[in-house]
């Protein structure tokens, strides 16, 4: 993440990735069974390129962390590959270009304080002192977390939590982000700074792949979607106004379009956010 971003607030619409786009992930042929031999991936392919916002789409039970966790180089597949940035399928060798936000906070947050906890992956990079201190003041103060950095990691609410380990995936300033459900458990203020502050990422060309169940937010999450099944099989790919506007796609797995979506359905084109509502009847 860089300090200098803009105001943007892109939402999703019918954007496909530029043919001659660098790679950042490849994927093919996914699968992956929990040890009681539960398919939770099923031969899944995708491509992520730099730039990309992209969603992980799915109801509970979707495999959507677990393809999360596989794309990330965190667990290993039963059947596939993937390969980062065309050069190697080592997801630890690109640690320092990949942050991976997984759904348990405890996963980054292990240190005595906060800002220990933001400092850690700095510290890694071999980075000076006052890079890291800039780093952790720039995430800390967008995601409110300047009060909390003495304070241990437990006595940290669950949004509080949330919000710490987004910020410490943050502040080794990768790439490329994968991250799952980030805003489950954050209230209503703090979740418009986090989608605010993820598209100034975006635009200044950060990659994101966020899993969701949640179509309200998809609009402002994604511009290409990935529908899971309950199986962990992919039932459609394509933009986000395509998979929002299609209702009996999203009947199908177990999802239901936007409420802005169902009032305007009968409208060319559907609006996919309240915003886009209110500027289609001129307010």
């Amino acid at each position: 993440m860089t300090d200098d971003g803009n105001d943007t607030d892109p939402v999703a619409g019918d954007v496909a990735p530029a043919v001659d786009a660098e790679s950042v992930i490849e994927a093919n042929g996914l699968s992956y069974a929990y040890p009681d031999g539960t398919t939770a991936v099923e031969r899944v392919d995708l491509s992520v390129y730099r730039g990309d916002r992209i969603a992980l789409l799915g109801p509970n039970g979707a495999g959507k962390s677990t393809l999360l966790q596989l794309l990330g180089g965190l667990i290993e597949p039963a059947t596939g590959t993937v390969r980062y940035f065309g050069e190697t399928t080592d997801a630890d060798s690109v640690r320092d270009r990949l942050s991976v936000l997984t759904q348990d906070p405890a996963d980054y947050l292990f240190n005595p304080t906060v800002r220990e906890d933001l400092a850690y992956g700095p510290i890694q990079q071999e980075v000076t002192q006052a890079v890291v201190d800039r780093r952790i003041e720039t995430v800390a103060n967008r995601l409110g977390l300047a009060d909390l950095l003495s304070k241990p990691p437990f006595r940290l609410s669950g949004g509080e939590q949330r919000r710490a380990a987004l910020a410490s995936a943050l502040t080794v300033e990768p790439e490329v982000l994968l991250l799952d459900e980030p805003l489950s458990n954050v209230d209503a203020a703090n979740r418009d700074a986090i989608l605010e502050l993820l598209a100034e990422l975006s635009a200044n060309g950060v990659t994101l792949v966020t899993s969701t169940p949640d179509t309200e937010l998809l609009p402002h999450l994604a511009d290409r979607v990935l529908l899971l099944d309950a199986g962990g099989s992919v039932v459609a790919a394509g933009s986000t106004r395509e998979i929002l506007t299609d209702p009996s796609l999203l009947t199908e797995c177990n999802l239901r379009p936007p409420q802005v979506v169902r009032l305007f359905e009968d409208d060319d084109p559907v609006p996919l956010t309240v915003a886009e509502a209110r500027s289609r009847l001129g307010d």
